[in-house]
């Protein structure tokens, strides 16, 4: 599991920071190029996504009020103090310490989870890299279990990320004795305790 302590700034609620960051392509295309980037100022975002610098300026000062972003450094530059933006980093912590955690730092990690999450899917939506793919793999449903079937697919997801990592390696070790360049895919795991409880609706083969 992995968690922020930072809250929410500008007066937006968490819910409404998350909004806020995927609410507009600009703040997206900023997310996106900033997960790439270890930082990045105003003027090289506004180069990568290819947006006036007055534009990009005031995205980058609202998703700083809201949280999405932070300052990494400050540099001068052409004798200019310069700003250097990153993405808010989520810290590595074991599940005991998830559980012990205050609900506003809980709600914090879902924050940046999804925010990242959504801001990748919705760049790869628009640049056509979901629908060209033949191999894509695109699927949600809710489930209804027990205590013990909610512990079960946390485990298998565990197990299926870690089976990814592996695959990661596998294939630089292979592109190393190819040539072959590798690229980016994107994978996501989510499970979470529904907002409602109703029957599942039935998936296209079990209809059939």
């Amino acid at each position: 599991m992995t968690t922020s302590t930072r809250d929410g700034k500008g007066g937006r609620s968490l819910q409404d920071a998350l909004s806020y960051a995927v609410g507009h392509r600009i703040r997206v295309e900023i997310l996106t190029a900033l997960h790439d980037l270890k930082s990045a100022s105003a003027i090289e975002l506004a180069r990568i996504v290819h947006q006036p610098l007055s534009t990009v300026t005031h995205h980058i000062g609202e998703m700083l009020k809201a949280g999405s972003i932070r300052v990494e450094r400050t540099e001068k530059v052409r004798s200019v103090e310069q700003r250097f933006y990153a993405v808010v980093n989520p810290v590595f912590v074991s599940d005991e310490e998830m559980e012990e955690l205050p609900e506003q730092q809980r709600q914090e990690f879902a924050r940046v989870v999804l925010q990242s999450l959504m801001a990748e899917a919705l760049a790869a939506f628009w640049a056509g890299k979901i629908t060209d793919d033949p191999r894509i793999f695109l699927s949600w449903s809710w489930f209804n279990v027990d205590d013990q079937g909610r512990a079960d697919i946390a485990d298998e997801q565990f197990r299926s990320w870690q089976r990814i990592r592996e695959i990661e390696r596998e294939a630089e070790a292979r592109c190393e004795e190819s040539g072959e360049e590798r690229f980016s895919v994107m994978v996501s795991s989510l499970s979470f305790p529904r907002s409602r409880t109703a029957p599942r609706p039935p998936t296209a083969s079990e209809e059939m």
